[in-house]
This record gives C-alpha cells, structure tokens and sequence, in this order.
C-alpha cells in the first residue's frame, strides 16, 4: 500500500511543477513577443543610462557568440538538460524534501524550454537584457531563470546539503 500512497503524492507534486512551468515560459515567451512587436532589430532604449539597457537582438549561439548557428548542439544539451533535471525532480519527491532544490529546477527546466521553443521555431533566441556597463552578453527572461536557477542549485548543494542528500537527488 505504501507503493500508491507513494505513487499518489508523486503524482500530487508534479501536477503544480507543471503548472508553474508553464506559467514561467508563458512570462518569457510574452517578454520576447512584446520585445519583438514593440522594438526594431538591433534598437536600444536605456533604462539606466550607459548602465543597463533593453536591446534587441537575435541570437543564433551562445553568450559570447559561441556555437554560432549549431542548433543541434542546443537541441541536444537541451534533451539532455530536461532530462536530468526530470530525474532529478522525481528523485527529490520520492525524498519528500528538498522543495527548496524542486522550485530550482522548475526555474532551470522552464528556461530551458523557453529558449529551446525560440531554437526550434526561429532557429535562434530572442535576447534583449544588456548591461552595457560591463557589456555582459544580451539574454533573456529565459536565461535568468537558467542562471539564478544553477548558480542558487550549486551553492545549496556546496553550503547546505551533505554528500548523502547529493546522492539522494543524483
């Protein structure tokens, strides 16, 4: 019997993770769509002057123009990404703990699909958050959640969790 009631609250669990997926690249799909509609390629409007600005751009690699139009290598770091954090989730529910690790990555599997739909229906991402201070690559909604949500998981992992949660959730 402990099997269902395991199976039940498994199932209990995943039902909010996908809604607030869905949610999250609904708001990143939405800032992309707005920035699309509202701003030319390439146009810039300041927000904080010679700090940070919202400039639009398309990007058909990676930070830094890495991986310049190699979309496979996306599709397959994608794949492969949602499915280690799917198994990492479900690992984290059969636990029963760890809801601070679930809510990290729900954050990182939505941005990987809020990215991974702007590759396969435009062959490259929309970006536009620049800090042009620094002149740190231009991303996205999309990749705020990826980065909060890795660097947030592996400092947890380093600072609060022990070798056996690790094991547990791996």
């Amino acid at each position: 019997m402990k099997n269902n009631s395991n199976k039940s609250m498994i199932a209990g669990n995943v039902l909010p993770a996908i809604i607030s997926i869905i949610i999250l690249v609904i708001t990143d799909q939405l800032s992309k769509y707005f920035i699309v509609n509202k701003l030319e390629l390439d146009e810039a409007i300041p927000v904080i002057d010679g700090v940070f600005e919202i400039r639009y751009i398309r990007n058909a690699g990676a930070a830094w123009g890495v991986f310049q139009n190699k979309q496979i290598i996306f599709y397959i770091i994608t794949v492969i990404a949602l499915s280690v954090c799917i198994y990492s989730y479900i690992k984290c529910l059969k636990a029963d703990k760890y809801r601070d690790i679930k809510v990290l990555i729900i954050m990182i599997m939505a941005g990987a699909i809020g990215n991974f739909i702007d590759r396969v229906r435009l062959k490259y991402v929309i970006d536009f958050l620049y800090f042009k201070l620094i002149n740190f690559p231009i991303f996205n909604v999309a990749d705020c959640y990826i980065t909060i949500g890795v660097f947030v998981l592996l400092f947890l992992l380093i600072f609060k969790y022990k070798e056996e949660d690790f094991n547990a959730i791996i």
